[in-house]
């Protein structure tokens, strides 16, 4: 006898009603019948447009710092040990950095996410953002400006708040029961710990996962978990890039409908914070992207990192085609604008000299 398939609707209701998704409703959700993705998708969408209306937000990476890690990050293009043909540089410059962030922001973003690679920040580095956030801020006061910069020492993240830092940007990026099969050079407790001290000095914190490191079901729901428990404000929700040359080259466990799932598990786990669509979005989802912003609310404009990503303006029309808006942009109102518009005056056609609109 066949099982009926859960509910998803009813999940909904029950978490618009103060209720909490447990383990076992993100395992139905994850593990659903591809016939099932589209009442999940509709079910998911109630809590997004519940507490984000049609809005996405718009995020724009600059990567301060490329390559030359030493941690040993079997995902990542820039660790040690990697031969990915990718850029590798030193620091920019604050000019630099500056034009990179103007870039996005003139893109549509609202967000900038200034990133660098590497173990963690000496206090040198962390002067060195400081004074590159300082000069985004006095350009673009009403910017966000979101900081990535690894594993931090005391008293770093109260400086880089002191500088204007709006958030920080640490993943745990697995369960903490797969960690050690992805990196061995610092600990899960160092992950965590870097999340809580940007907590304590006021930063809004930014902490998500990589999806398709050979985890189990239960480990990516293990990791949302846990990511509800650090109360995490930004979610970012990356699908495994393999590139050539790392330890994960060659690991394809990902579907587009798998992305929208783990996506929309997400969103009832975790239903008031934000949904990002990170690292992987063009390669996994392909087709679905459009799909997945009914349950996200948020992505990454144009590049990543050490990848391409598609063009901004493929981006932005993702998000206009799809019935949503740009976080903070005119378009919404303009949109309302142009809907009383004032009745056009006949000038043309009966009892005139020129030619009828017919």
């Amino acid at each position: 006898m066949r099982t009926a398939p859960p509910d998803f609707d009813l999940l909904a209701q029950r978490i618009l009603d103060g209720g909490e998704a447990t383990a076992a409703d993100a395992l139905a959700v994850l593990r659903a019948d591809d016939t099932e993705l589209l009442p999940l998708v509709a079910a998911a969408s109630r809590l997004r447009r519940e507490h984000f209306g049609n809005t996405v937000k718009v995020n724009y990476l600059v990567n301060l710092k490329s390559g030359l890690c030493p941690e040993d990050c079997g995902y990542c293009s820039q660790a040690l040990g990697s031969g990915s043909d990718i850029l590798r540089y030193t620091w920019l410059k604050t000019d630099e950095a500056l034009a990179q962030a103007t870039a996005g922001l003139q893109g549509g973003a609202s967000r900038v996410c200034m990133v660098s690679s590497g173990r963690g920040p000496t206090d040198r580095d962390v002067e060195r953002v400081a004074d590159m956030v300082g000069a985004i801020k006095s350009e673009h006061p009403q910017a966000e400006v979101c900081a990535c910069l690894g594993l931090l020492r005391e008293g770093q993240a109260e400086r880089l708040r002191e500088a204007g830092v709006d958030a920080y940007n640490h993943n745990i990026n697995t369960a903490e029961s797969h960690h050690d099969q992805v990196v061995t050079t610092h600990t899960y407790a160092d992950r965590v710990a870097t999340v809580r001290k940007a907590q304590g000095a006021g930063l809004s914190p930014c902490s998500g996962l990589i999806a398709g490191l050979r985890e189990t079901d239960e480990q990516l729901v293990e990791a949302l978990f846990a990511l509800r428990e650090l109360g995490s404000d930004s979610i970012p929700v990356n699908f495994l890039m393999p590139f050539d040359g790392t330890r994960f080259e060659d690991t394809w466990e990902l579907t587009p409908m798998r992305c929208v799932k783990i996506l929309a598990m997400a969103r009832f786990v975790c239903p008031d914070k934000e949904i990002r669509i990170a690292g992987g979005r063009e390669l996994h989802l392909r087709s679905l992207q459009g799909l997945a912003l009914q349950v996200a609310n948020s992505i990454f404009l144009g590049d990543y990192l050490t990848s391409e990503g598609q063009e901004a303006k493929a981006d932005l029309e993702l998000i206009r085609d799809h019935g949503f808006v740009v976080l903070g942009s005119d378009e919404h109102a303009e949109q309302l604008a142009a809907s009383h518009a004032d009745p056009a005056i006949r000038r043309r056609g009966a009892g005139t000299s020129v030619l009828p609109n017919a």
